[in-house]
């Protein structure tokens, strides 16, 4: 099957299936006589799985893990559970980051008058600059 085919059958476009093929992520499909990649149903479940671990916050070289072992028949659950539950830590740790960040903003927000006046808490904060009259 062409790029086409397999871009409709993974929701992914013929450019992200290309860059996946270049960072070596799936398996590098046959060559036509034509030129043409020729693609079978290994990549289309290769590819699916690569968009559905991206949509699950997996970068690419996690990705590229669970691609080998996708194709790898001797692999054991326990090692694809290991790098699901090492992401949940990750993915707990970016949002604690996140909550920590969106405390900062709205301590900043509280700080500023929100007025005509060119005195502003938050830049000066941001800036590490002393609090007083305006800065150029």
């Amino acid at each position: 099957m062409n790029i086409s085919d397999v871009a409709k059958k993974t929701g992914l476009t013929s450019k992200a299936i290309r860059f996946y093929e270049a960072k070596g992520l799936v398996t590098p499909p046959l060559r036509r006589e034509n030129g043409y990649r020729s693609y079978d149903p290994r990549h289309i479940e290769e590819l699916t799985l690569l968009r559905q671990a991206r949509l699950v916050g997996f970068n690419l070289d996690e990705c590229a893990e669970l691609v080998t072992l996708f194709n790898n028949p001797q692999r054991h659950s326990a090692d694809v559970k290991r790098r699901t539950l090492k992401k949940v830590e990750d993915i707990d740790q970016h949002i604690n980051e996140l909550r920590a960040m969106r405390q900062h903003l709205l301590q900043l927000a509280e700080s500023c008058p929100g007025d005509d006046s060119a005195d502003c808490p938050i830049i000066n904060n941001l800036s590490g600059c002393c609090a007083g009259g305006a800065h150029h």
